[in-house]
């Protein structure tokens, strides 16, 4: 029931399973055709008792971080169910580890994501994450598509 997400992703347009449970699976590719240097890691693999999921993140960034907005889009058994923008670093002030990173300086950070938030409906869910180096979201420089399937009813 608790298990680890680990991945190490190099290959674009491969899908690997991330994690599988009773309740959960879920599973990633890349967005792009390019190659990534990405680690990611998360537990627990589960939803029961609004989880707060422990993250870790390893990136080798292909260019420089001063500016980063990150758009969350998830689809529910494909309705959209969520649209979501932020700017984590403006080059002002930012508190965030990743900002101000070099282009090929790796990025190494531990966050935990709050599931208790939401509530998680037995379904199928598609939720692209997509980093911009610019706010008119022209330059991408991340996108992940992942694929969770809830299997048990509302958590």
């Amino acid at each position: 029931m608790f298990g680890l997400f680990f991945f190490i992703l190099f290959t674009p347009g491969v899908s690997e399973l991330l994690c599988t449970s009773s309740e959960l699976e879920m599973s990633y590719t890349f967005c792009d055709s390019t190659a990534h240097d990405f680690m990611f890691n998360l537990t627990p693999c589960s939803i029961v008792n609004k989880s707060v999921w422990k993250a870790a993140l390893m990136w080798i960034p292909r260019s420089d971080i001063t500016f980063l907005k990150i758009v969350f889009n998830v689809w529910y058994d494909n309705a959209k169910a969520l649209h979501w923008k932020e700017v984590l670093c403006s080059g002002a002030d930012d508190e965030y580890t990743v900002c101000g990173m070099l282009k090929g300086e790796t990025i190494v950070t531990t966050f935990d994501i709050k599931g208790a938030r939401t509530k998680f409906p037995k379904g199928n869910y598609n939720i692209i994450s997509q980093g911009f180096s610019d706010d008119s979201e022209n330059n991408m420089i991340m996108c992940l598509n992942f694929t969770m399937i809830v299997k048990q009813g509302a958590f």
